[in-house]
């Protein structure tokens, strides 16, 4: 098993406002979420850091991830807006550290030793990347001295990664997936009503439980009442047959997708 333990976690994209983000980052710890993402891309890192320390929840048990943005990974912009993205956190370290797209300023032999740098300094307890292909993936692992604990990309009924699914089997590492519910765009997809409707609950609840059985940890974005409801994914134990027919569904296309990206080079 990965030495980092990641559960369903509390996606922060889109929470541009601080004081919303502070108390949904505050209400989530507080309904028992324990694995809280955020980046330098979302401009909400002191927003989070915010709600850690208002909660009653113990820091150490608390996962905190952020991403180095593609602009920064260059070896001495990694080293100082990590410390920076430490000073908005307001934390003494970050618990898992990603690369958060391999474009802009990103190159393996110069890049990744930065990031290992930062984990034998003890700015980061773990090494993360997001939006890798798997030969990116491959190059990053014989690149990095320490271990890659977990790959953050797009996953959720209709964007199933197999071969990525499969990647983090073989090599013993968490693949966290971002936009879990497919940016609300798949929630009235008839399979996934249908399961819902067997299950009694929500076409949101099925795609993050049929994550949950993959081996997934999906970070859905959530405010207000659906905080809590997504956490109801821990309880729903999906059927072989409902697993079947979720993973008989037909992959559309990303809905994230810059140009830039790697899978688009």
């Amino acid at each position: 098993m990965p030495s980092l333990t990641l559960e369903l976690g509390l996606g922060t994209s889109g929470l541009d406002d601080p004081e919303i983000c502070a108390d949904t980052v505050e209400a989530a710890l507080e309904a028992g979420y324990r694995h809280i993402d955020t980046a330098q891309m979302y401009g909400n890192e002191a927003a989070v850091g915010e709600g850690l320390r208002a909660s009653d929840v113990d820091r150490e048990d608390v996962v905190i991830a952020t991403k180095i943005h593609h602009d920064n990974l260059a070896p001495e912009d990694v080293r100082e807006t990590a410390h920076e993205s430490l000073e908005r956190l307001g934390l003494e370290r970050i618990d898992l550290l990603y690369v958060h797209w391999p474009m802009g300023e990103y190159d393996p032999e110069e890049t990744l030793p930065a990031f290992d740098a930062l984990h034998e300094a003890g700015v980061t307890e773990h090494i993360g990347v997001s939006n890798f292909t798997p030969e990116l993936f491959r190059e990053a692992r014989e690149i990095l001295d320490a271990p890659i604990a977990a790959h953050q990309v797009e996953c959720h009924p209709l964007f199933k990664q197999p071969e990525l699914r499969e990647l983090a089997t073989e090599f013993d590492h968490h693949l966290v997936g971002y936009s879990p519910l497919g940016r609300g765009e798949i929630l009235d997809e008839p399979t996934l009503v249908e399961v819902a409707e067997r299950n009694g609950t929500s076409t949101a609840i099925v795609a993050l439980a049929w994550a949950l059985a993959r081996n997934v940890v999906p970070i859905p974005k959530a405010t207000g009442d659906h905080v809590t409801e997504n956490l109801a994914a821990l309880e729903l134990e999906l059927d072989d047959a409902d697993l079947a027919a979720i993973d008989g569904l037909v992959d559309g296309d990303r809905k994230i997708d810059p140009e830039a990206a790697a899978w688009n080079r």
